[in-house]
């Protein structure tokens, strides 16, 4: 009675949740595993001349069981975990990461791949299926497939130690911001908060058996807190343990993040590669360590002027109102909350009552539907893991199937930080049948009050969009094969439809169409909605220096040649030196929460930001010239990007949805750089 151990029979074959017990995994993981080697063996040892059909079609559909449990057990291992399901993942990471490995070390199942890859040229492959040889050949030479035994045999070791490393990074970063609570029952500490942000701080409060209020390290209470209190230290306080989450406490990252590096270089210099960013590059848009950094310092000349400017203006702003003492890090979302409000007339909580949820979504929604012509169902009897989350059926202009698509909105201590877009499953084409994916959107935004909606802050609006366009990616994939459809694209490529989608919460004809008081119904002023415009480029230099700052991190963590000699803290200090605005401060350090790059998928690939900000703006002022819900340009962004997923080069594929290759120059003129 597993229900993991056989084909979901559900409506679209989505996942039945409730039905699943922790038990059920295990014994689903273990058949999983047999049946996917079964799968390997029949592959490796088919008596028939290896060909495109039998050997790397065929190994597309490997394990369909264990991907199925898989998809749904570490899902939910990020969006609605336990003690008990994290420690099984840890029991559960190694044997997977030892059965992908027995995969490309089979000697027999490469020997049928290399001699379909060095016949290619005599095959006729379509576009995607070269794409597929190449990518399947290239992934068994770059996990140790041509290595003679020592050196096989370590670089299995090297997978299983980085996944038990990665897992447990990520684990502690949960942990630590889980573990800090600021509890406040004394009112005056209080001033300067809003109303709502009170609410939600006694709600928090209340749900906890707290008296007063309670603010937490999660994002929808964090950052507020340090945009509106008054009082000091207490956001001396916030910061200090907000940045210096496992960092010297219980949860400390440190020595993981000693041994995730010193593993990835252990591992690529098995390939005779100098550091662990030229192999990953090598598959990447950007192509080498050298082009990252200066596709960086490129951007870091253009906006570090204007930071310093927005540097000193914030400086003599505070000390105009009253600040006797220069700017630390805990100062600065305060008093830039109070400059842009005096600047534009415009903040977070000027905005928050025209952006509730729903109605965002159901804006969000509409957009969609004006740009590719969807729409979105609610089906309540669709499975779904937690009562929070929101299930839809999603339809093309024709009314035709497209997708499911899970909406998990607000946090919780099961769940993770930050905002992501993942599947449940891929879009894919088997025995003429089109499989249509299951798309989820997991987020973090305000919670709703016992007197008010969810109502969001304009940030949150744009996490919103962005998540939706990764979503978008996931729901229009029109591939063949699920290892290249949806998002399984390159990292530096993957943001581009995510951050197109951002541009449209600065435009008035959105605005206009989504932001309604929720309490009244009345449209968004014209006069807010074009100060929300106006604000947009504040401080552009200080959050592009930032970002900068990240993926400057990130390449120096991965372009060691040895390893470190020094602290980590010492060490992240050189990497982000030239962009630092603030004096330095010695109980804070990123790195140790730095999930992307340590327990993520973006390591030596944060900068990928950046470069699909380039590409975003350049295609944004495509719509730009024809109007942004323009259904020539809507049409050619879906056809070229959106559902091609990786079965193309992506600078072939944008090159044919604008024309050309992108320019920096829109990125800057759009930012207010240039």
């Amino acid at each position: 009675m597993n229900p993991l151990l056989n084909p979901f029979a559900t409506v679209h074959h989505t996942a039945p949740f409730s039905q699943i017990e922790m038990a059920h995994y295990m014994p689903a993981f273990v058949e999983g595993i047999k049946l996917a080697k079964e799968d390997v063996d029949l592959i490796a040892n088919n008596p028939e001349a290896a060909s495109f059909e039998n050997t790397i079609e065929a190994m597309e559909f490997i394990g369909e069981l264990l991907d199925q449990v898989s998809s749904v057990f570490f899902n939910l291992n990020h969006a609605d975990t336990c003690d008990e399901m994290q420690a099984l993942a840890r029991e559960v990471s190694p044997l997977l990461s030892e059965f992908s490995n027995d995969i490309v070390m089979n000697e027999a199942l490469f020997a049928r791949v290399k001699a379909v890859h060095d016949n290619k040229e005599s095959l006729s492959l379509n576009t995607e299926q070269s794409m597929l040889l190449d990518k399947r050949y290239k992934s068994f030479v770059r996990s140790g497939a041509n290595l003679e035994g020592d050196k096989k045999a370590r670089i299995r070791e090297i997978s299983k130690e980085l996944s038990q490393l990665t897992l447990q990074f990520g684990e502690n970063v949960l942990a630590a911001t889980n573990a800090f609570e600021l509890n406040i029952t004394d009112e005056k500490d209080l001033a300067g908060l809003p109303d709502g942000i009170l609410e939600a701080a006694a709600a928090t409060a209340k749900a906890k058996d707290k008296e007063g209020w309670v603010f937490t390290l999660q994002f929808p209470s964090y950052v507020p807190f340090m945009q509106y209190a008054d009082n000091r230290e207490l956001r001396e306080k916030m910061f200090k343990v907000y940045s210096s989450r496992c960092f010297n406490d219980k949860f400390d990252n440190q020595e993981i993040i000693r041994k995730i590096v010193a593993l990835r270089l252990e591992k690529v210099k098995l390939f005779d590669y100098p550091n662990y960013a030229q192999f990953v590059l090598e598959e990447r848009m950007a192509e080498t360590p050298d082009k990252v950094v200066k596709f960086l310092n490129e951007l870091l000349e253009a906006s570090m002027p204007k930071a310093k400017e927005e540097f000193d203006e914030l400086q003599a702003y505070a000390k105009k109102i009253g600040a006797d003492f220069e700017l630390q890090r805990w100062d600065w979302a305060y008093y830039a909350e109070k400059l842009k409000t005096e600047k534009f007339q415009v903040n977070d909580e000027l905005t928050r009552p025209y952006f509730e949820l729903e109605k965002v979504k159901q804006g969000i929604f509409n957009l969609a539907t004006d740009l590719y012509g969807l729409s979105f169902k609610l089906n309540t009897e669709i499975d779904k893991y937690h009562d929070e989350v929101d299930v839809y059926e999603v339809f093309d202009k024709k009314g035709d199937f497209l997708s499911v698509f899970y909406a998990d909105f607000h946090p919780r201590d099961s769940k993770q930080g930050g905002a992501w877009m993942t599947s449940y499953r891929e879009q894919f084409l088997q025995n003429g049948k089109d499989n249509r994916p299951h798309i989820s959107i997991v987020c973090n935004f305000t919670r709703p009050t016992e007197t008010k909606p969810s109502l969001l802050s304009f940030s949150e609006v744009t996490t919103f969009l962005h998540e939706f366009g990764h979503a978008l990616h996931g729901m229009l994939s029109r591939c063949t094969y699920p290892s290249l459809s949806g998002t399984s694209v390159y990292r530096d490529f993957v943001e581009l439809p995510s951050q197109f989608m951002e541009n449209y919460a600065f435009e008035k004809e959105w605005l206009d169409k989504v932001a309604e008081h929720y309490e009244t119904g009345e449209k968004i002023p014209a006069d807010l909605v074009q100060k929300i415009i106006d604000s947009g480029n504040f401080h552009s230099g200080y959050a592009f220096v930032r970002q900068i700052s990240f993926g400057l991190n990130d390449m120096a963590w991965h372009s060691i040649e040895k390893e470190i000699d020094k602290s980590v803290s010492d060490f992240e200090m050189e990497a982000m030196q030239s962009t630092e605005l603030f004096p330095r401060l010695e109980t804070s350090c990123m790195s140790p929460a730095f999930s992307h790059i340590f327990a993520g998928g973006y390591a030596a690939g944060y900068y990928g930001y950046k470069w699909a900000e380039v590409l975003d703006a350049d295609a944004f002022a495509a719509f730009k010239e024809k109007g942004i819900f323009n259904s020539e340009m809507a049409d050619a962004f879906r056809v070229e990007v959106l559902e091609k997923g990786g079965s193309e080069h992506p600078m072939k594929l944008y090159k044919r949805f604008r024309g050309q290759e992108p320019s920096i120059e829109p990125l800057l003129k759009r930012s207010g750089l240039k």
